[in-house]
């Protein structure tokens, strides 16, 4: 059965729907609403006006699994749990880290990334070699992201200058406005080589993370939370999951 994808445009410039799939004659009735920012290569990004990534390919398989449509809205990523709250979508996939805070408000699915949080500098600087050369420095990450908290959370925050934007970060890490840039390893590695950037690893990832699905709190909400946990599981038993992401990174960081 195909699927039809429906690609929703939030943010002025970002998408279109060019190209997108046509149904069959089968009706499908429902449709799973999945917000995306768009912006975070290469698990979501726009090229050609064509919507792309690791995280829109898994959740046409996890649709395809289900039998159901998948549609794709993309937003600003800070604006992202607000639409997931108002019930604008249906949940979030752009690597979200399941964290206590959001755990305690949000019904997650089982992780189907695992990652590290890393620094990553403009090439040729060595003055950064770990987390704690972060004091004294201006350090960018995305607005509302994980990784904003984990520098805010460190016992010498008060010591770095963070800036929030909402995109940009390799930008200004590589033209010099910014010291360093915290990310998941796998998107700053990916940065690094697709992006004609003088960017650098710097160090270690400083803490382990396990990206997951998240879905509001409510009995109909857990119900579909259930049913993608289930499409997951049987994605990774089949080796797909691991397909996907080897497609895309040349290595399987859908296992821990």
């Amino acid at each position: 059965m195909l699927k039809r994808i429906v690609l929703t445009t939030l943010a002025a410039g970002i998408v279109s729907a060019a190209g997108l799939a046509q149904a069959d004659d089968e009706t499908i009735d429902e449709t799973i609403k999945v917000g995306m920012s768009g912006g975070y290569f290469p698990f979501t990004f726009v090229e050609q006006d064509k919507l792309q990534g690791f995280e829109v390919d898994v959740m046409e398989a996890v649709a395809e699994e289900m039998g159901v449509e998948v549609e794709f809205i993309t937003a600003n990523f800070s604006g992202l749990f607000g639409m997931l709250e108002s019930g604008r979508i249906d949940t979030i996939a752009n690597q979200i880290t399941i964290t206590e805070e959001r755990a305690a408000k949000y019904a997650f699915t089982e992780p189907y990334v695992y990652d590290g949080a890393q620094v990553v500098v403009k090439e040729g600087n060595d003055t950064i070699q770990s987390i704690e050369d972060l004091k004294g420095k201006t350090v960018a990450v995305n607005l509302g992201s994980n990784y904003e908290a984990l520098l805010r959370e460190l016992p010498y925050a008060d010591e770095i200058d963070i800036r929030t934007y909402e995109s940009n970060i390799e930008q200004d890490t590589a033209l010099g406005r910014v010291d360093a840039f915290v990310m998941d390893r796998v998107s700053a590695s990916q940065v690094i080589k697709e992006k004609p950037m003088p960017l650098a690893l710097a160090g270690k990832p400083f803490s382990q993370i396990r990206n997951a699905l998240p879905f509001r709190d409510t009995d109909e909400d857990r119900a579909l939370r259930d049913r993608v946990d289930e499409a997951l599981t049987t994605l990774r038993e089949s080796g797909e999951l691991r397909t996907i992401s080897e497609a895309w990174f040349a290595t399987d960081i859908t296992s821990p």
